[in-house]
């Protein structure tokens, strides 16, 4: 079992930054691969991120590419999401999502274990 929660959302104006993090805990050295997802109200979850442990690979949506940066400690146990230049089209519920077989899908479905989601709201 692998737990994660997130923090760091919050309200921000557009323009801003802010920091998420993911703590995970349990079999952490069994979870290589780390994503983040959004959603909004009424849409469904969206790839935003993923990460592999190592950092030697990285992807973002589209949407968020050259604005967000996904890291990872070598410890396996804390992931954030840096998210830069923030529009209002970025509020959603921000989740974090490990994966234990190899690959970094931009479906949810391919990741194994949830947190709980940050709330992140971009005023304008």
């Amino acid at each position: 079992q692998v737990q994660l929660v997130e923090s760091g959302g919050g309200l921000v104006q557009a323009g801003g930054s802010l920091r998420l993090s993911c703590a995970a805990s349990g079999r952490t050295f069994s979870t290589p691969r780390m994503g983040w997802f959004r959603q909004a109200p009424g849409k469904e979850r969206e790839f935003v991120a993923a990460i592999t442990w190592s950092g030697d690979t990285t992807y973002y949506a589209d949407s968020v590419k050259g604005r967000f940066a996904i890291s990872g400690d070598n410890a396996k146990t804390t992931g954030n999401l840096q998210m830069n230049s923030l529009k209002p089209e970025d509020t959603a519920v921000y989740y974090c999502a490990v994966r234990l077989s190899p690959g970094l899908p931009r479906d949810p479905r391919g990741y194994d274990y949830w947190g709980q989601g940050t709330q992140v709201t971009v005023s304008s």
